[in-house]
């Protein structure tokens, strides 16, 4: 399963992975950085010798569109687009997915996967959001996206996040 393949995710993954060995594709937001790479991935698997089946792609409702757009009818039968939106839960393979919707510019959603009694949350991008904390509950592993290392840029205050201050919705004193 393949989370947000974004700008040159794919050429990085295909040096460990063959193309048609990847059985799903999860997208939490429509932003280029999160999807972008679905088209090589479909390009690849569509060009192999011998095309697998069409590629279970689940994503936030519209968030695909663009990426699935640049190709149009070529690739239309090498993917089946499985749009879901913030709430719903749906099954990948043996991993149960809990989404939410998280703060961002566009929808976005954190995607959680149950396991048994393991669970990984992931933030997708998004500002400090308490959301988040109820949404990670008792995960084994939060993934929590930070887009700055230091502050987080007025204009970007509560969509971003950065690492040095994770949970603070204010950039940090120039």
């Amino acid at each position: 399963m393949l989370v947000e393949p974004g700008y040159a995710t794919v050429p990085q993954l295909l040096k460990d992975v063959a193309a048609a060995e990847v059985d799903a594709v999860l997208i939490s937001h429509g932003h280029a950085d999160h999807c972008a790479d679905l088209n090589p991935l479909l390009r690849a698997r569509h060009l192999s010798e011998d095309p697998p089946p069409a590629l279970p792609v689940f994503a936030l409702s519209g968030a695909a569109d663009a990426v699935l757009a640049l190709d149009g009818q070529m690739l239309a039968a090498d993917y089946a687009l499985q749009d879901f939106d913030p709430g719903d839960r749906f099954t990948v393979g043996p991993f149960q997915v809990t989404t939410r919707a998280l703060r961002h510019f566009v929808p976005n959603v954190g995607l959680r996967f149950d396991l048994g009694n393991l669970s990984v949350a992931y933030t997708g991008d998004g500002g400090a959001d308490p959301q988040v904390v109820d949404f990670a509950a008792g995960a084994s592993l939060l993934l929590a996206e930070a887009t700055f290392a230091e502050g987080v840029p007025e204009h970007s205050v509560g969509n971003l996040a950065t690492a040095a201050r994770p949970a603070s919705t204010q950039p940090p004193p120039a």
